[in-house]
């Protein structure tokens, strides 16, 4: 299994990976390649491009999978659980009021939140050294030629 490396031959100092992994991960945040800082994660709203148009780093093959919607619940939880909390303890208004007022609140911040996190994800990602081979399925050895079996006695 080889490890991705940017082109060092090439004369650009951006194809070289940052130097902190905060670097990276603030670059994913914000929509930017993590090696370069110039080119752009996403395509879309949640995928991820095939390479970055600037440094030409394989982020498609690249995959957060769960940890993004974990860490958007964890985040979300944390910063909206204290006021509902708060607003029941001091005030306690009916259960309507709180899903009116509550449910579209999570709705919009976990939808907010989720780019941003995956794009970070995938900077740490980058910087941690993944490529995208941990998921090629390997081949699989040839299967031996199948022996008769002896007869029950």
């Amino acid at each position: 299994m080889t490890r991705w490396e940017p082109d060092r031959s090439a004369p650009a100092p951006q194809a070289t990976p940052p130097t902190s992994a905060w670097t990276s991960i603030w670059r994913g945040a914000r929509n930017r390649c993590p090696v370069c800082g110039e080119g752009k994660v996403f395509q879309g709203y949640l995928r991820i491009v095939d390479a970055c148009e600037s440094c030409g780093t394989p982020l498609g093959r690249l995959r957060a999978d769960d940890a993004p919607p974990y860490f958007v619940i964890f985040i979300a939880g944390h910063l909206l659980i204290p006021p509902v909390l708060w607003i029941e303890r001091a005030y306690m208004p009916p259960i309507w009021l709180h899903m009116v007022v509550w449910l579209p609140a999570f709705t919009i911040a976990c939808i907010l939140l989720l780019r941003p996190v995956k794009g970070a994800t995938v900077g740490w990602m980058v910087r941690l050294g993944f490529d995208g081979s941990e998921h090629d399925i390997p081949e699989a050895p040839p299967r031996p030629e199948a022996r008769p079996r002896a007869p029950d006695a």
